[in-house]
């Protein structure tokens, strides 16, 4: 299980150090730096945990859907919809207290990412569309609504950049201990997907669905309204996490700080090789990179592209297999095959 995941980062770091001695730098000191910023000192990991948060809750939103046979690849678009309602919550409705103006805030990020998760759904469900393509589209739609609402009706007075207005103190999700509890509500939300999978009907479904839909059909499950509820459950989750960034981080919304969050989430799940539980750490691996990027850029003068070229690496190993396996089964069977993870 753990073969392609670690080959995977080894051969990325390997190909990125190759780089690095090709720009004229130390890879080993731009490593050290790197992992040195991320995880050494109790801001560099709170940055790193900050960091990790979405990227973990988009990554089981990218789960569920990969558990169900399902390539959600509108997580990005999910959690920006979720981002943005949060940020509209939480300046918009006044005068309620932080134990109900948190949650709050998050409930409409869920539900906005939920109904984005929702039309891709019931296209796949009900007309056969294929969810890769729907996803896709609507990743552009939202972004292009997301950029209109937040540069007209939601934009803050006097602002020169599109953006919302601040989030009010009572909306804001604050630390504990320095780290934030942002990150701590992801462990729980993994926690809880992992359950789902191994003790309720609902996984059992999902799984079965991912599996062999004609099986899960003869054994009598509901094919279509169990597909609709796995992409709106990863809308759900992916708009929770926008939610979360938006009253844990950023603290308004403002588009260019949420872009490429959902698509490493895609990575962290490939990964994780759709593991609820080995999605933490993979989140907290690519929010260390993430976070302590600028650093080993400052410290070993190598490129700043060079985190994003090796998460691309990451991918497309760890994504290869997938593929391979695919095109075999084509081959094999002479028909289009998709299935789920199993608990691979």
């Amino acid at each position: 299980m753990w073969i392609v995941p670690l080959a995977a980062l080894l051969i990325a770091f390997g190909i990125g150090a190759i780089l690095m001695i090709t720009q004229g730098a130390d890879p080993l000191k731009a490593y050290q730096s790197l992992f040195t910023a991320a995880f050494s000192s109790q801001e560099g990991f709170a940055k790193t945990l900050g960091k990790a948060t979405p990227l973990a809750i988009s990554g089981l939103a990218v789960v569920i859907g990969l558990r169900a046979g399902l390539f959600n690849i509108g997580a990005q678009g999910q959690l920006i919809s979720g981002a943005l309602a949060a940020a509209w919550a939480g300046y918009a409705l006044t005068g309620l207290p932080a134990i109900i103006h948190i949650p709050l805030c998050l409930f409409f990020g869920a539900v906005f990412g939920s109904i984005v998760g929702y039309i891709a759904g019931a296209l796949k469900a009900y007309r056969g569309i294929h969810e890769v393509i729907t996803t896709i589209m609507l990743n552009s739609i939202v972004l292009q609504l997301a950029e209109y609402l937040s540069s007209g009706p939601f934009k803050e007075k006097g602002a020169i950049i599109a953006r919302t207005p601040p989030v009010l103190d009572s909306a804001k999700i604050s630390k504990v201990g320095g780290l934030p509890i942002g990150f701590f509500l992801g462990v729980l939300l993994a926690v809880g997907v992992w359950w789902i999978f191994k003790k309720t009907t609902t996984g059992f479904r999902f799984e079965t669905l991912g599996k062999n839909r004609n099986a899960s059909w003869y054994a009598g499950i509901a094919v279509k309204r169990t597909t609709v509820l796995a992409m709106i459950s990863c809308g759900a989750l992916a708009g929770f996490g926008g939610a979360v960034e938006t009253l844990g981080v950023v603290g308004k919304f403002e588009p260019a700080f949420n872009q490429g969050i959902g698509f490493d989430g895609i990575t962290i799940a490939l990964l994780a090789r759709a593991n609820p539980l080995a999605v933490i750490p993979g989140a907290i691996l690519f929010g260390g990179m993430r976070g302590a990027g600028p650093t080993m850029q400052f410290a070993a003068g190598v490129s700043p592209e060079i985190i994003d070229l090796i998460l691309a690496i990451v991918l497309f190993f760890v994504t290869a297999p997938v593929i391979t396996r695919i095109f075999k089964l084509k081959s094999d069977s002479g028909a289009s095959v998709t299935s789920g993870w199993g608990s691979n």
